[in-house]
């Protein structure tokens, strides 16, 4: 087993190597692509990659491209997410915004090739697994980063502005915004292997041990989604702008609903531990190999930025 600073290291050393270098053409596209990817975040996606298929014991080398191809999917969502016609963001992760450091056509033309290059990488032929699950692997990534996952939550998002939304209303939006691609990096994870477990195809064995224990880490990964989110919404308020890397208070101030303006700050924490709980219950049927699912999902809930 490893940590979390072995699997970051990684993950940094795999995320430059697909990338282009800076000084090629078009020079300032892949200088903002690098911009937007390297030196910065928490990596949370890759990590629960890696830390699913340590919990299914699944060979690294197999997991390494789904774990990149999420990471410049969720890289690409924040360069579009921070446009001025989204959030208008100039901060993130303590630089510069890339519309801020490059300028707003560069910018979406980064995101853009950031997501073409995750699908690139995801459809060219990977180590270790079938064709079936790598045909599930891209389905997975797909539906979880477009018009019914992520996509769709920041459609949910924008309209959600200045509106008093009802709890379930609220959760239903971050469950797509951000539960989906935390969703799909555990979920892609269980599918990194030669052995063929589609759940949905009628032909194959659905009582291999890996699909018996996939119910289980899509319970965990809902869990955690959500509660990623519930502390953002925390930390928008109680923490500041050095810590955060980004604008505190800005979601207050674009009058976005959030847990503790929906619940109060008192009941959005006892909602964050209660799903907690539900994320730590969901492995109760694994051991030592689900360590560092149980660590990430401890950061989450008590992490400060």
């Amino acid at each position: 087993m490893h940590d979390q600073a072995f699997y970051q290291t990684r993950i940094e050393a795999l995320l430059d190597s697909v990338l282009p270098q800076g000084n090629q053409q078009p020079e300032t596209l892949y200088k903002a692509m690098r911009y937007s990817v390297l030196g910065g975040g928490k990596r949370i996606r890759p990590l629960l990659v890696y830390a699913t298929g340590e919990a299914l014991k699944i060979p690294l080398e197999s997991l390494d491209m789904p774990a990149t191809a999420i990471e410049l999917i969720h890289a690409y969502s924040l360069v579009h997410d921070d446009l001025p016609c989204m959030d208008d963001d100039a901060l993130r992760r303590g630089k510069a915004t890339t519309h801020i450091a490059f300028d707003e056509a560069t910018a979406v033309l980064t995101g853009d090739a950031l997501q073409a290059l995750a699908f690139e990488i995801l459809s060219s032929p990977l180590p270790g697994i079938s064709a079936l699950n790598q045909l599930k692997i891209l389905n997975i990534l797909t539906s979880n980063s477009g018009i019914n996952g992520m996509v769709k939550g920041q459609a949910i998002d924008l309209a959600a502005v200045g509106l008093k939304l009802e709890n379930k209303q609220l959760e239903t939006m971050h469950r797509y915004k951000t539960g989906a691609l935390i969703n799909a990096s555990v979920l892609m994870a269980t599918y990194c292997t030669e052995e063929v477990t589609c759940d949905d195809e009628p032909s194959i064995n659905r009582h291999s041990p890996i699909s018996e224990k996939r119910a289980k880490l899509t319970d965990y990964a809902n869990a955690i989604g959500l509660a990623f989110q519930v502390r953002d919404d925390i930390l928008d308020i109680q923490s500041d702008t050095e810590t955060l890397g980004k604008q505190q208070g800005a979601d207050i101030a674009a009058g976005k609903p959030t847990y503790p303006s929906i619940l109060g700050m008192e009941a959005a924490k006892k909602k964050l531990y209660q799903l907690h709980a539900k994320a730590t219950a969901s492995l109760k049927d694994f051991g030592d190999e689900a360590f560092l699912l149980r660590e990430i999902a401890e950061f989450i809930v008590k992490r400060i930025a």
